[in-house]
């Protein structure tokens, strides 16, 4: 089969959606499929194109058997205005748009959302090319704006962004959602039931997997041994509240077995950095990503780890990381509203503890209940573990896209070979 998969992240990319595309990716290629990737020039997190990549406006360069045909994207640096956000979203669909015809008809397009534009020249490409769209919806887009602050309620934008998304849904063949909780809105937007399919986010069970703390080199690197470790990965932008993490941890400075360890871009940990010196709490320790071949042993080096959001963030805002915490084996402490996905996902792994958002003294006090009761800590790495292997592996999300790109091109292929009406 041959396979588009037009999405904005992709490989080297090190968090986010990127390390997802890039896996269904190769591993579709590995079981005998032609996967073509169109996409952006790699500038996440840091909101800076890669040095590699700078001055170019197209490259096509091919990676583990997939040719990823890569576009000029408008950015302008780590802090962008609205203005920003629309200027590089629209820079991207005309440049992706171009790239797309550069390569031969695929069977079917698989596009990921947000960004919301994308939806545009991936229609316009599968009705020119006569092929299916698997729409997959990793955001609300129009929720996400109102309860982050990006946009004022009922305004103009927030009308296109929800035209965009019925215009999305009507022109996909069929929609994959991360979470049940998306199917409602979805059915308030138009989507009939039969259009929509509810498939998870994965992880690499092999990949990321326990990992033993002692004589573990991220411990040893950043004398870390014999410590209580909080470990938060991952982006730091409007839906988190790293705020609330440095906050709670000078709540905890009297108990220095208690280490505290944000890893995240370099520019938004430098805004942390006044929080911390604000705050004086002298007990977090900030560090910049590793490569992505380091993660498994950066996440056995925490005792607990974090998820943090906002308590306006979208209820179908739902982190990638959860799987991936989960199948390292480590206790998970959330701080997220009770209303989201999120909060819905911890509970049902029973890996994690929940505590409300923007609350540094509950995040402290769960903390503190977790250092207190190792036996505890424990018995959730183990449930999240085990969890994790059998709800969110690799191989099996592998099985059911594959299905699902199956049944999408045999009935197209079905609606094309239908008698004309006489």
């Amino acid at each position: 089969m041959r396979i588009l998969i037009y999405s904005y992240n992709y490989y080297p990319e090190p968090i986010g959606i990127a390390p997802l595309m890039t896996e269904l990716a190769q591993g579709l290629v590995q079981r005998g499929h032609q996967v073509r990737v169109v996409t952006g020039m790699p500038n996440y997190p840091q909101r800076q194109i890669y040095e590699k990549y700078r001055g170019k406006f197209y490259l096509t360069e091919e990676h583990n058997g997939v040719t990823i045909q890569r576009s000029y994207l408008r950015v302008n640096g780590p802090h962008p205005s609205l203005l920003d956000r629309l200027l590089l979203d629209g820079s991207f669909v005309i440049s992706s748009a171009i790239q797309a015809f550069r390569g031969d008809r695929p069977d079917v397009i698989f596009s990921t959302m947000p960004p919301l534009p994308i939806c545009v020249p991936v229609a316009l490409y599968g009705w020119i090319r006569s092929c299916p769209i698997v729409l997959n919806v990793q955001d609300i887009v129009s929720e996400a704006a109102v309860r982050v602050g990006l946009v004022k309620k009922n305004g103009m934008l927030i009308q296109i962004a929800d035209a965009l998304e019925k215009f999305a849904y009507s022109t996909a063949s069929q929609v994959s959602v991360i979470d049940s909780g998306f199917i409602q809105k979805l059915h308030s937007q138009g989507v009939p039931p039969e259009k929509i399919v509810c498939l998870p986010n994965w992880v690499d069970v092999n990949f990321i997997r326990p990992l033993p703390k002692e004589n573990n080199s991220f411990r040893k690197t950043h004398n870390l041994q014999g410590k209580f470790v909080i470990l938060y990965a991952g982006n730091i932008a409007l839906t988190q509240g790293l705020q609330t993490v440095v906050q709670a941890a000078a709540r905890l400075k009297h108990i220095p077995e208690i280490a505290f360890v944000i890893v995240g871009e370099s520019t938004a940990l430098s805004r942390l950095q006044r929080d911390c010196e604000t705050y004086k709490a002298t007990n977090v320790t900030l560090l910049p990503f590793e490569p992505r071949e380091k993660l498994p042993e950066m996440l056995a080096a925490a005792d607990v780890s974090l998820v943090v959001q906002k308590r306006r963030v979208t209820n179908f805002n739902m982190p990638s990381k959860i799987q991936v915490l989960l199948a390292s084996g480590r206790a998970i402490l959330a701080s997220v509203p009770e209303t989201g996905t999120a909060h819905k996902a911890v509970q049902q792994s029973g890996g994690g503890v929940v505590v409300p958002p923007e609350d540094p003294q509950a995040l402290a006090d769960g903390v503190e209940d977790l250092y207190l009761n190792p036996a505890k800590v424990d018995a959730l790495g183990l449930q999240g573990r085990s969890y994790a292997v059998e709800n969110y592996g690799f191989e099996e999300a592998l099985n059911q896209y594959e299905a699902l790109f199956t049944m999408v091109t045999a009935r197209d292929g079905e609606k094309i070979l239908e008698p004309l009406p006489k």
